[in-house]
């Protein structure tokens, strides 16, 4: 195995064998009860990462969910029970939150093009705070608080300055849909607080994300500090809530190294020192907003070898599942250039390596590749591959419906039980949802 897949089944899955073993459960047994392509998250590693997090952060810091990273019932009411709140991004989402047992109040509402349908759905019900995008959704709210007679608790999001850049994909710092430009804060404030339909808390500063650098990170969480002080002194009173967003990165790829936890922890308590000494702080709520660093690594997408075949020279597994169930798998998410996640012949981690080979999926198209030229053991058919790292933007950011192949489960290890959180798209259902029409 290379040192990056050894290092992470060593960390995470270290009963393994012969083969790879989740939270005490083999994909072979796994694939025996659910079938293949399948997700399967492991409790435990959720848990372990909910607690490294947790201790590497401050005192004064609340943990808010990413419900876009999963959005899994069982994953989200796993969090709520370890004291999370949930962001969300959409009325879908609130609705999903709601579902899980999460109290309004608890749930924070962030992203650009909120529709009006969406705001009255969450105002209506009492959402814990609307992060604003801009001065139009802005005036949306105001609107729609008038009409249905409520005060909306509402933060505001801000891009800020170049200096705050960093991340594998940027959302501030340049122009961007996201926030309102830095040098518009005092302006917007003054909008903002002559609305008496709206409760001001905060400032939600979120400038990149897969963040893998720990002073990137405290970088920007100085940043979102220096301007949540400038707000606070428009304002001349301290802010309810200060966000740092999401932005905790995991190494996906082999060049790249896991968070310093400990260098973050480090690095924010000296922060924290200074910002406890400040009054524009006094009682102020911090919180940063994680999802793929909570789950990516519970995850492992694993898919059955169905045809082997050689062309040209060039060997290829063909497999049972591909990039319509795990888009960022396949590249087809954001990569400029192919990179391979870690992947692994599940039930042959002893086995030498064998030849360099694409591991395809059974779409018909070349972007349907989910390994390229990636060294394995000599595989038969009927072996199962995993695609590691598997948590988190993968089944929940995937075209399901690309060429109308079912949907794939979703199985929950805990402590060596296993059972079925989500049931596979059965064709019967898929195909009547999809051929039915309103006969005139």
């Amino acid at each position: 195995m290379p040192d990056g897949l050894s290092t992470l089944v060593k960390l995470y899955f270290p009963s393994s064998a012969g083969e790879l073993c989740i939270g005490g459960v083999t994909p072979s047994t796994l694939a025996n009860e659910y079938d293949t392509p399948l997700f399967v998250y492991d409790r435990g590693i959720l848990d372990k990462k909910w607690t490294l997090l947790r201790q590497s952060l401050p005192r004064e810091f609340s943990i808010f969910y990413s419900v876009k990273a999963n959005p899994n019932q069982t994953i989200l009411r796993q969090f709520l029970s370890l004291g999370a709140g949930l962001e969300i991004a959409s009325g879908g989402e609130f609705c999903q939150a709601l579902a899980a047992g999460c109290p309004p109040a608890n749930i924070l509402f962030a992203g650009p093009g909120k529709s009006e349908r969406e705001l009255e759905l969450v105002l209506g019900k009492g959402v814990g705070e609307i992060h604003l995008e801009s001065q139009l959704e802005a005036e949306r709210v105001i609107a729609i608080s008038r009409r249905l007679g409520v005060r909306a608790r509402v933060a505001l999001r801000v891009n800020p300055g170049a200096e705050a850049e960093g991340g594998a994909m940027r959302m501030g710092g340049r122009p961007a849909p996201f926030g309102v430009d830095e040098e518009s804060l005092e302006g917007f404030l003054d909008f903002l607080c002559s609305a008496p339909e709206i409760d001001f808390g905060g400032i939600h500063v979120f400038s990149g994300t897969q963040i893998l650098d720990s002073e990137i990170l405290v970088s920007q969480y100085r940043k979102g500090i220096d301007i949540a002080r400038r707000a606070a002194a428009r304002l001349q009173r301290p802010l309810r809530r200060v966000d740092f967003g999401g932005g905790l990165g995991v190494p996906y790829f082999s060049h790249e190294q896991a968070l310093d936890t400990v260098k973050l922890k480090a690095a924010l308590e000296e922060l924290m020192c200074k910002v406890r000494r400040d009054p524009a702080f006094v009682g102020t709520e911090f919180l940063v907003e994680p999802g793929r660093f909570l789950v990516a690594e519970a995850g492992v997408y694993i898919v059955k070898i169905i045809d082997i075949k050689v062309s040209r020279g060039k060997k290829f597994l063909i497999t049972d599942g591909g990039m319509h169930h795990h888009l960022a798998a396949s590249g087809n998410l954001g990569q400029t250039i192919k990179r391979n996640y870690p992947v692994a012949v599940l039930n042959r981690l002893k086995d030498p390596d064998g030849q360099a080979v694409d591991v395809v999926g059974p779409l018909c198209t070349p972007l349907d590749v989910l390994a390229r030229n990636i060294v394995l053991p000599n595989a038969s058919v009927g072996d199962l591959i995993g695609v590691f790292q598997s948590g988190a933007y993968a089944r929940a950011a995937s075209p399901l419906n690309f060429l109308s192949h079912p949907s794939p489960p979703e199985v929950w290890v805990d402590a060596s039980r296993h059972r079925l959180i989500r049931h596979r798209g059965v064709y019967a259902d898929f195909m009547r949802d999809l051929c039915s029409v309103e006969r005139e």
